[in-house]
């Protein structure tokens, strides 16, 4: 059962093809950091990316979502792993937790995703929403610490290029369901 994730920077249009990929009727794992936003922000909270445990807070949801699709026989699209919480620390200028580190290992050591990491590119800008407070500049940063981490790991990225959602929806089952 491949597992392959789709990464990319912020408001990059990941959940847009992932929506559509379920559409299809491709099994998807949403985005852990978004909910777990929402849900510090529902209990009063307004920034939770400042509070310490944060990032442990992803990587742990991350891993119960990742659990549950194990009994899975399908091939699965996840937005998002750990190496996007990796970048996530990174990014925010917070190092990286004992939880973190630990996941990273099991995730790399248990091959637990696909090697190959659909790397959605900016759209050239960026819709703020409540969990998305990021301008474009610091969106296009943030893409480019994701990138370095996912090489860091080994990972081989596909480009998806800004463009037409259904084409870019089309480029990830060419390369993850239909090889040639």
């Amino acid at each position: 059962m491949p597992r392959f994730i789709l990464t990319g920077p912020p408001g990059s249009g990941k959940t847009a093809v992932l929506r559509l990929l379920e559409r299809e009727g491709h099994p998807v794992v949403e985005e852990a950091a978004t909910d777990v936003i929402a849900l510090q922000q529902a209990l009063g909270d307004p920034e939770p990316w400042l509070v310490p445990g944060f990032v442990d807070q992803i990587a742990t949801l991350q891993r119960q979502r990742e659990t549950c699709r194990a009994r899975d026989d399908a091939t699965v699209f996840f937005d998002r792993s750990p190496v996007c919480t990796l970048a996530l620390a990174r990014f925010l200028g917070q190092s990286v937790s004992p939880l973190l580190a630990a996941e990273l290992d099991r995730v790399i050591s248990d091959a637990v995703y696909a090697r190959t990491v659909f790397f959605v590119r900016s759209q050239g800008f960026v819709t703020p929403t409540a969990a998305r407070r990021i301008t474009l500049a610091d969106s296009l940063e943030f893409e480019r610490i994701h990138e370095q981490a996912y090489r860091e790991y080994g990972f081989e990225l596909v480009d998806v290029p800004a463009g037409p959602l259904a084409d870019r929806a089309a480029l990830v089952c060419a390369v993850a369901i239909y090889p040639a």
